[in-house]
């Protein structure tokens, strides 16, 4: 019986494992030799950090690093405060059908693909588009305005794009919180303010770690809403591993920018657990 119930063990880590190792841990580490690999001649190379010395030595690639780093941290922190009355909403105070609905207003934007999503983005925010027509008639601009290719675009189209993964958790440990305790705490005198700082923020924390890490994760490798919308200038680390690896053809440079980004993304990922106090196993489960 050991030897059977073993047997089905192995046959049931074996989809895992062979995804584990065929898409994720061979595919990094073959990533990883590539960026040790400094060209020398004609299919010649040698193992060194020269392609991490060219990052670091270039202001551009590490201006780039910086500026994708504070921008995907933003874009994290606006869709929370976006994200976390919505969630509550929904989770908390409405009920039956309009529950219902409100999630399922929440999850139709993702049934289209996020190109469509980035273009419809860029329909409304051109100088010919609904929003600028609204101010001109408005009276609050004499002209057309353009609101697209600048930061601002980017940032609505990261936001847009990552909510739902942020509203999910949220709703989903909410949820889990019963209404008693939350009735307690005003029947001890506590107001709204102190009700939420205490027992609401501290029962959802696993749920705002991981749609946090989850909302950075997508707005640090996005690649196509900050092409779209922040145009030709934008500067964002994603777009130079792409020219890098489809341009150039320099895989050695793009596979050190793509080790730089999982590190970034790591490092901050890591941090955010120990901030806040929570365990990767807590936060994912």
């Amino acid at each position: 019986m050991r030897a059977e119930a073993k047997l089905g063990l192995i046959l049931l880590l074996t989809p895992l494992l062979l995804w584990l190792s065929l898409l994720i841990l061979i595919p990094h580490v073959d990533m990883f030799l590539v960026s040790l690999r400094e060209r020398i001649g004609v299919g010649e190379y040698r193992i060194s950090f020269a392609n991490y010395l060219t990052f670091i030595n270039e202001p551009l690639y590490l201006r780039t690093f910086i500026r994708t780093a504070v921008m995907s941290t933003l874009a994290t922190m606006i869709t929370l405060l976006i994200a976390f009355p919505v969630s509550y909403y929904i989770a908390k105070i409405a009920r039956g059908r309009v529950q219902s609905a409100l999630f399922l207003l929440c999850l139709v934007p993702f049934w289209v693909s996020e190109l469509v999503r980035t273009f419809g983005w860029m329909i409304l925010l051109r100088e010919t588009g609904l929003i600028s027509n609204l101010l001109q008639w408005a009276g609050l601009v004499d002209g057309p305005v353009e609101m697209l290719y600048n930061d601002a675009a980017i940032m609505v189209g990261l936001v847009y794009t990552s909510m739902l993964f942020m509203v999910v958790p949220l709703v989903t440990t909410l949820e889990s919180l019963p209404d008693e305790v939350i009735e307690a705490g005003y029947d001890l005198g506590g107001g709204g303010g102190a009700v939420m700082r205490e027992i609401v923020i501290p029962h959802a924390a696993p749920g705002i770690v991981s749609g946090c890490i989850v909302v950075f994760m997508l707005s640090l490798g996005n690649y196509l809403t900050p092409i779209m919308l922040g145009g030709k200038d934008s500067l964002w680390f994603t777009e130079l591993i792409y020219s890098q690896f489809i341009v150039r053809f320099n895989w050695e440079l793009g596979a050190a920018f793509g080790f730089l980004l999982l590190g970034l993304s790591s490092a901050i990922v890591w941090g955010m657990l120990k901030l806040t106090g929570q365990s990767l196993e807590k936060t994912m489960g």
